[in-house]
């Protein structure tokens, strides 16, 4: 999932990138409104974490202009700014929840993963199911036949990308794009490791099962499901 975090607090942004990071988030951190609304207008995010008070544009005046713009995505405001007005203007503007700093980070994610769920980027199940493989959004666990895998972060961003697009070959810009939040060299081999160590571990204990992440050579990658 893509988190869009607009936050001009260096501290606090990197705080909130890297714990969302460490959920299998992938971050994107603006430290001003204005290139907070650039990238919301130009990325396809899950949703937005939005301070108040920021540079160049202030978070009402963007979560305004995002509304305007028919972006639906899911908008949590955290703010400073505490008074029952303040949260009131804040939700008539078109924030979906608001919580005030200083916060806790277990109660940020609480209320995030409340939001997806809402908004029905998490499904009512919570899960994403091909064939024997099972991915819990939020228990952040996966299974196969019923036996528990343990997976890195990267791991199972990457896994939950292959699911959401089961029998499509995905290329390695789109893994990436997706599942990482930085640019790589375009001849680094860090895709490659990545499906290799995922493969490896959703393989290894199944010898008598079929391959589900194939390699189409040029392409990319495909998740099949079980003939």
């Amino acid at each position: 999932m893509k988190l869009l975090v607009v936050e001009d607090d260096k501290k606090i942004g990197s705080f909130i990138a890297k714990g969302f990071k460490e959920n299998g988030f992938v971050v994107d951190l603006a430290v001003s409104g204005t290139d907070g609304l650039h990238l919301a207008t130009t990325s396809q995010y899950d949703a937005a974490i939005l301070d108040i008070m920021l540079p160049g544009m202030d978070g009402i005046a963007l979560l305004e202009n995002l509304r305007a713009k028919r972006i639906t995505m899911p908008v949590l405001i955290l703010s400073a700014k505490h008074t029952v007005d303040d949260r009131v203007r804040g939700l008539q503007a078109g924030g979906d929840d608001y919580l005030t700093k200083p916060f806790s980070f277990t109660e940020l994610l609480a209320r995030i993963q409340a939001l997806l769920r809402r908004s029905a980027v998490i499904p009512d199940s919570q899960t994403l199911t091909v064939s024997d493989l099972q991915l819990d959004l939020l228990k952040r666990e996966v299974t196969r036949d019923g036996q528990h895998i343990p997976l890195q972060s990267k791991e199972f961003a990457l896994l939950e990308y292959l699911m959401r697009n089961p029998e499509r070959i995905v290329t390695k810009t789109a893994i990436l794009e997706n599942v990482y939040d930085y640019n790589f060299d375009p001849q680094t081999n860090v895709v490659d490791v990545l499906v290799c160590r995922l493969r490896n571990k959703i393989e290894k204990d199944f010898p008598n099962k079929q391959t589900h992440i194939q390699t189409i050579r040029g392409m990319g990658y495909v998740l099949k499901s079980a003939q």
